[in-house]
């Protein structure tokens, strides 16, 4: 990335909030915050600060998504899951205005999310995609600090913190290209905290996790979306989407099939009507296991 690029602020597909290809051109004690809580939020609910909204206002494209539309409000972790093929990563890459509908638009805070500037999108939005590459063998931590470009500064703290949330402070200083899948997804997801936007979209994040990253990140997200940000998860973990999540969008075949809470939204005739399998529920809320089949 130049001089130039840098002072310019990121583009569609570019955006250094994301986990995106580095070359393509992204317990509170009383009284004091925790650096990991600080890469995670103000700590400020949306009415005092006027968090923006994200929303889909009829956004079409041909052949993967017909007519979406969707409010989402910050402070809550919105889950969007559907079968393979159902249009959830399309959509997440159109509210992250990195994808421009053939038709509807995509609104942050009222406004037509293309017309900001690049660098106001980054540092609002915070984008993770399913695979991430990394072109250069950055450190972890220089990778980490690339989330801070859209804010011109080198955010040590926010920096530390993101390391913290992620547990990656001791894998500050090694090469990326040394980490195993999970690690690599841990600090990418890193990245985009470091950049503490408003909203952190992420596709499929806890996928190359093991149960115990899993729970942790899940916790750290939860934490964020508590202190105001707004968190859209793509999942295909139906579990985790009724277990962890404020509100679940359902897309089959490009299509709204549910936008509820996720007891209503993942209700066993949904899930059979959607995903062709019949499923039942076992467990307490919040405790919930699936059985399919």
């Amino acid at each position: 990335m130049t001089r130039d690029e840098a002072n310019k602020g990121v583009g569609p597909g570019e955006s250094v909030s994301s986990g995106e290809s580095v070359s393509s051109g992204e317990s509170r004690s009383p009284g004091r915050r925790s650096a990991a809580q600080a890469a995670l939020g103000s700590g400020s609910s949306p009415e005092r600060t006027g968090r923006p909204e994200l929303a889909a206002s009829d956004v079409h494209m041909a052949g993967r998504l017909a007519g979406i539309s969707a409010a989402l409000r910050p402070g809550e972790v919105t889950a969007i899951c559907g079968p393979n093929g159902a249009g959830k990563s399309t959509l997440l890459q159109c509210l992250a205005g990195l994808l421009e509908p053939d038709s509807g638009e995509v609104l942050l805070d009222g406004a037509p999310i293309r017309s900001l500037h690049p660098r106001e999108r980054a540092r609002a939005i915070g984008y993770l995609p399913q695979d991430g590459e990394i072109a250069w063998d950055l450190s972890v931590r220089n990778l980490v600090a690339l989330g801070r470009l859209p804010h011109g500064d080198g955010g040590g703290v926010q920096v530390a913190g993101a390391l913290a949330a992620l547990d990656l402070e001791s894998f500050a200083s090694r090469p990326v290209s040394t980490l195993s899948g999970g690690e690599r997804a841990r600090a990418l997801l890193a990245r985009v905290l470091a950049g503490e936007p408003r909203w952190i979209l992420a596709d499929e994040p806890l996928a190359a996790l093991d149960l115990g990253h899993q729970l942790a990140l899940i916790a750290h997200l939860k934490q964020a979306a508590r202190d105001g940000a707004g968190v859209v998860l793509v999942l295909h973990d139906l579990a985790l989407a009724i277990n962890h999540a404020d509100r679940v969008l359902v897309l089959d075949q490009g299509r709204l099939a549910a936008d509820d809470a996720p007891e209503i939204a993942l209700d066993p005739g949904l899930i059979g009507r959607v995903w062709g399998v019949p499923a039942r529920w076992l467990g307490e809320p919040g405790e919930r296991a699936l059985v399919a089949g």
